[in-house]
Parts: structure tokens; C-alpha cells; sequence
């Protein structure tokens, strides 16, 4: 069953144009922030939703969300029409932003009771639920103390935790990492990994490949407001070829060594600067295993040696042609708000 589905969205803003002072209708440039997005999310299932700054990702969550209304197309969350039924909607989903959504003047606990009442709970079960989760997200020494005080990582455990208040089936989380040390981010993995354990469908939007490549069961890339591919991280993997042998040497050997690769694959790369050959293959250890004789026959002992398997890095170059930066969308979005 699909939990999430969006079908061919399109969102346009209207920004200003860089350079541009006048008031006019002019003035202002017409920025396609999504154009045609498809996905779908099976439920009890992660969906990593991976692309640069002003790729969609953000809006795709707001829309889905029921935050924005797409200029067309149509999308579902646990079979309710998104733009149908916002209301609907809102009782089965959590939300967690890029930035904090608590009030840094209020306790922890103040925080989570305050979200439990705006969802309508008595005040016993609003206080029941804020202890739950502050003991389910290692909160509870903390719980007494003003938001302000938490370190980062503690202020997004405690917004996603807000997010959970009703246990939804569904749960958006946009960037949740952003800002953290990598101890933080480790720890916000280790709470995420818990909530996919207790069946609830995850669609999570990041620009950090390792963290897509950690948490979701697949992942669709974004570019340019489109999803471009789809697939498991090893399916994206596969896309941008098989393995690389890599062998680092003296500087004397490199030519040598080039030749000896040469007869195991092609393409061959020299990088003098690192003493480095290396050559896409396509039978992984058994190449491997060519290498190491043949320089074991010639004498050549080399300074480091192995396959490298492509990361979700060099996916997304092969699939966009560009790193993972800002692209013009981001840009003007910056300068509207």
C-alpha cells in the first residue's frame, strides 16, 4: 500500500528579478520549483528525498504536508487527498522542519504539553504523552529547563519529538540533521532508526549523501524540481558503473602500472600527484586479484591497493552533472524572503 503519492506537482514562485528595483510585474521572474514531480512512499517504508539546496525538497514536504497548495497536480498521504482534505490530513502526519519549531523561552516539558493541548488532548493525557516522549528521546533530565539552554542536537530531538505528539502514521522530516555535529547527527540517526522500527512511514529529505544512504529503504534524487532517479542506494550505485581498482605506487612504477591495468580493464587513469592508476572494472575481485599478481610478478610493491565502489556522491554528479550547491532557485528564493 502506498502511504505517500504526488502525481506530476507543479509549484511556481514569483521572485524578484536580481538587479531589478521596480514594482512592477516585470520586475519579478517566474521560478519553476517543482515541474512534474512524481513520487510514491510504501508504507512502514523510508523514502530518502535527496537533492541540492533549491531542489523542491523543501516544497515537496509543504505541499504534501498541506503548508502549500501546487499550482497543479495532485497528492496523497495515507489515501486522503492532500488538497481536498487538509484537515484530514494534518490528524495523521507529523512534521518536522529544517529549523525548530518549540519556543526557546519554555521548558521542554511546557513545550510538549503546550503541543499535546493545541491537539486538543485533556490536560492528564497532554502531560502523559509529553513524559512519553521525553523519556523516549533522553530528554528527561532536561525537560525543566528553557529550550535556549539545549545544545542543537537537543532542540531537534525535542522538535521531532513535538511532531510525534499524536503518533502519526505518517512523518515528514525536512533536513532533521542540518547544523548537527557529526555526534549529533549520529544520535538524531539512532532516534530516527527507532521510529522506522515501530512501522511508521518516513519520507525524509536531505543533502547529506551518507545520511540518505544510511536511513532509506530507497531514494529519489531531485534536481530542478524533477525527481531524475529512484532507486535503492545500491541500485544508484550501479547506475554510474561497476567498481574502480585503485593502485597507488612510486612515482616510478606509475607507468609501469598502467600498463599492467591496461590489460586487465580500460580507461585507464593516471593521477601522478596522488601516484595513482586507476580503471573502472567489471569483475570486482577477481580484477583484484589479476592486479595483485601481475605486480607481484613484475616486483612492483605498491603503497595502497583496492576496489572502490561508487558513492551516492559520484551518483548524483553522474546524474546531474553538478555537486550537491546551491542552484539558482535557492538563490532567488533567499532574496524574495
Amino acid at each position: 500500500m502506498k502511504s505517500v503519492i504526488a502525481k506530476e506537482l507543479v509549484k511556481n514562485y514569483r521572485v524578484k528579478s536580481v538587479g531589478k528595483k521596480s514594482k512592477d510585474a516585470d520586475s519579478k521572474k517566474i521560478v519553476r520549483a517543482l515541474d512534474s514531480l512524481s513520487l510514491e512512499v510504501e508504507e512502514g517504508t523510508v523514502l530518502g528525498v535527496l537533492g541540492p539546496n533549491g531542489a523542491g525538497k523543501t516544497t515537496t514536504v509543504r505541499v504534501l504536508t498541506t503548508l502549500l497548495k501546487p499550482d497543479s497536480g495532485s497528492a496523497f498521504v495515507g489515501g486522503i487527498d492532500v488538497i481536498k482534505n487538509p484537515h484530514e490530513v494534518r490528524k495523521i502526519i507529523g512534521l518536522s522542519g529544517q529549523y525548530a519549531a518549540v519556543d526557546e523561552t519554555l521548558t521542554g516539558w511546557d513545550n510538549l504539553v503546550m503541543f499535546a493541548r493545541l491537539h486538543r488532548m485533556k490536560p492528564a493525557a497532554a502531560t502523559k504523552r509529553a513524559e512519553e516522549l521525553l523519556e523516549q528521546f533522553s530528554l528527561t533530565d532536561a525537560a525543566r529547563r528553557p529550550i535556549k539552554t539545549y545544545s542543537g542536537g537537543m532542540r531537534r530531538r525535542i522538535d521531532l519529538a513535538a511532531s510525534l505528539i499524536v503518533r502519526p502514521k505518517v512523518l515528514f522530516l525536512d533536513e532533521p540533521t542540518t547544523g548537527l555535529d557529526p555526534r549529533g547527527r549520529q544520535e538524531m540517526w539512532g532516534v530516527i532508526n527507532s521510529l522506522v522500527d515501530s512501522g511508521v512511514t518516513l519520507l525524509l529529505t536531505t543533502q547529506y549523501l551518507e545520511e540518505a544512504d544510511q536511513l532509506a529503504d530507497e531514494i529519489a534524487v531531485i534536481d530542478h524540481g524533477r525527481v531524475i532517479a529512484r532507486g535503492s542506494a545500491d541500485e544508484l550505485k550501479r547506475q554510474v558503473g561497476g567498481e574502480r581498482l585503485e593502485i597507488v605506487v612510486e612515482a616510478e612504477h606509475l607507468d609501469a602500472v598502467r600498463e599492467i591495468v591496461a590489460r586487465i580493464s580500460h580507461s585507464v587513469i593516471i593521477d601522478r600527484d596522488l601516484r595513482q592508476v586507476s580503471a573502472p572494472v567489471s569483475t570486482g575481485t577477481k580484477a583484484l586479484i589479476e592486479a595483485v599478481k601481475a605486480l607481484d610478478d613484475a616486483q612492483i610493491h605498491p603503497l595502497d591497493l583496492g576496489l572502490k565502489r561508487p558513492s551516492l556522491d559520484d551518483v548524483f554528479l553522474a546524474l546531474t552533472g553538478h555537486s550537491a550547491e546551491e542552484n539558482e532557485t535557492e538563490t532567488l528564493m533567499k532574496e524574495e524572503r
